[in-house]
């Protein structure tokens, strides 16, 4: 599931559900396992005159895994895939809403430069949606990435009761960041520390750690940060900070959006695997849907268990067309995914073979998340509603994965790799 963008489980955006579990099953965290008798989408695979070699290349300097350094596999032509047509015509239009970035960005996967990006992100904001599924057949190739093996999550934008004003059955404040929250990069202080960052505030002369959960609910930042709106319940207003964004039904039938702004710095707890080692949950309970009614049924006792999730989340008052992935564009339900950008480049398509029919098919990397990490790793994003919560809550697909690079982009690993 998604945190937006890491530090905060997601640092833009909305979080996937399966670090509310915490890795509630073998799986890395996932809701509940996939309907009885699910089978995996058959895909057709190549007939290739000659087998197809793995493509290698070494780990980038730093040491840490990547996907040019899992392994790469030439895979089945894209149009062997069984991409349908509504699939394709979501996918192309999130595409053409991130190629732009896609090719501004750096690719830290190792897989490709921004020029590679350029033909199709071109030819996309043209192409007409009635042969969406050609678009993809005619710009790029599929990669396996290390065994392919593919697991995946959801994650959506949550709905709550909310108002702007304070008043009976309102009574959660919902905070902006507050005014002594300090973001240090330590990568200035220290070449060792580079991309590392703490949050805290000052006391006297030291740094200290933010306030936690705990302290927050408590009242120790009353006076530091404003107040956006007031949450009718305490454990929605949970729920949607580990999404990270999400809508407020107004009282008067309005909606008010609201979106990341920051976090405590405080490490994140999945409470859903601490009340499982607990023996909290019973048979069909380790769902989202379960552990909120199990906190509910127990107040006193659920408010201690969410205060052992030490991280807090502070949010925005969106405006504009959202919610946002880590890319600060909109994600789009049953197009956008989340991904881990060491290996599927942020803004590239990816096709998915599940033993979930809803996760099978073409998925647009968009949006990132602190518990997505490694190879083959996706938390789905399926929007708003009463529908999107439901799927996304019980999300667990695997399968395999092959991500779309654009043509030419394999040859050019191979020449790499085979290279003295």
């Amino acid at each position: 599931m998604r945190a937006l963008g890491g530090v905060a489980l997601r640092a833009a955006g909305v979080v996937a559900l399966a670090a509310v579990l915490g890795a509630c099953s073998s799986g890395g965290g996932t809701l509940r396992r996939p309907p009885a008798g699910a089978t995996q989408v058959p895909v057709r695979q190549p007939t290739p005159a000659t087998p197809l070699s793995p493509i290698t290349a070494p780990p980038a300097a730093s040491g840490v895994a990547t996907a040019a350094g899992a392994g790469v596999v030439a895979g089945p032509p894209v149009d062997a895939l069984p991409i349908t047509q509504a699939g394709a015509e979501r996918a192309l239009a999130a595409y053409k809403l991130s190629c732009t970035a896609l090719q501004r960005r750096p690719d830290t996967t190792g897989l490709t430069q921004g020029a590679d990006w350029a033909p199709s992100c071109q030819a996309a904001q043209s192409w007409p949606a009635r042969t969406a599924p050609d678009f993809f057949a005619r710009f790029f190739e599929t990669a396996q990435i290390a065994d392919g093996k593919a697991f995946a999550t959801g994650y959506y934008e949550p709905e709550i009761h909310g108002a702007r004003e304070r008043r009976r059955g309102y009574e959660v404040p919902i905070y902006g960041p507050p005014s002594d929250l300090i973001e240090v990069d330590l990568g200035l202080f220290s070449q060792d520390l580079k991309g590392k960052r703490i949050r805290g505030r000052v006391e006297g002369k030291a740094f200290v750690p933010y306030f936690d959960r705990a302290q927050i609910e408590d009242g120790a930042i009353d006076q530091r940060a404003p107040i956006l709106a007031w949450a009718a319940d305490p454990v929605e207003i949970f729920f949607l900070q580990v999404q990270g964004s999400g809508r407020l039904r107004l009282p008067d039938g309005g909606v008010m959006r609201i979106g990341y702004a920051g976090q405590n710095g405080r490490d994140y707890t999945g409470i859903g695997k601490l009340m499982r080692d607990r023996g909290l949950l019973g048979p069909g309970q380790a769902s989202m849907q379960g552990i909120m009614a199990y906190l509910r049924a127990h107040p006193e006792e659920g408010r201690a268990i969410m205060h052992e999730n030490k991280s807090f989340i502070f949010f925005r008052e969106l405006t504009g067309p959202g919610p946002l992935g880590a890319m600060g564009l909109p994600v789009t339900g049953a197009a956008s995914v989340a991904v881990d950008p060491k290996f599927v480049p942020l803004g590239a398509p990816a096709f998915l073979s599940m033993d979930r029919t809803d996760a099978t098919g073409l998925w647009v990397a968009q949006d990132t998340g602190g518990a997505i990490k490694g190879a083959n790793r996706f938390d789905t994003f399926w929007g708003a509603g009463d529908n999107a919560r439901a799927t996304a809550g019980g999300m667990s697909a695997r399968g395999t994965a092959w991500l779309l690079l654009p043509k030419g982009a394999i040859d050019r690993l191979q020449a790499v790799a085979s290279a003295p």
